[in-house]
């Protein structure tokens, strides 16, 4: 049985605004490739901001981003469901902003823990996130199940010796907690 849940966040429990962001900013990229330097901690906001945006509007990207976060439907409810039956974690590639998303949807009273790349200094798939993850919390590899909506981050949960599994919505997502004999 599963022990312990670990869940992406952008695309998995919350809608991704990104797109629709990059749109409000006018989609002028100097330097894409900072994004995941800035997911990495590697580089702080304001050097992000420098490299990534080339003359586009950084006040409507976060006013756009900010306002379009929510819970994907059902997920709240099923993170509620499984409380106490499994430990609940966020494992995601997400920059600085975790933490006003970990405040915004009060994730530290749905989830035993919130890690992201910003936390762990590297990004999904690389197989150094998943052994950084498992140390923090403390549960083998085995006992773990990692949900993502992108294939090759589960594939990479599934190297590292977690099961895993592609995210469709919260029903599909009950219906493999039922199969690992999680009563919802």
């Amino acid at each position: 049985m599963i022990r312990a849940l670990c869940l992406d966040l952008m695309g998995t429990l919350l809608y991704d605004p990104y797109k629709e962001a990059l749109e409000a900013a006018g989609r002028r990229f100097a330097d894409p490739a900072s994004w995941a330097e800035f997911e990495k901690a590697a580089i702080d906001e304001a050097e992000f901001a420098r490299r990534f945006f080339l003359h586009g509007d950084l006040a409507a990207f976060h006013r756009v981003r900010r306002a379009g976060y929510r819970f994907l439907p059902g997920m709240r409810a099923l993170l509620d469901a499984v409380a106490g039956k499994v430990d609940r974690y966020v494992a995601s590639n997400y920059p600085i902003w975790i933490e006003e998303l970990r405040e915004v949807f009060d994730l530290d009273s749905c989830c035993e823990g919130v890690w992201a790349s910003h936390h762990l200094g590297v990004r999904k798939p690389d197989p150094e996130f998943y052994h950084r993850l498992l140390a923090r919390i403390d549960h083998p590899a085995a006992d773990c199940l990692f949900v993502d909506d992108q294939e090759d981050n589960c594939v990479a949960a599934e190297a590292a010796g977690m099961r895993a599994y592609h995210f469709d919505g919260a029903a599909g997502l009950a219906r493999r907690l039922a199969a690992e004999g999680i009563d919802l």
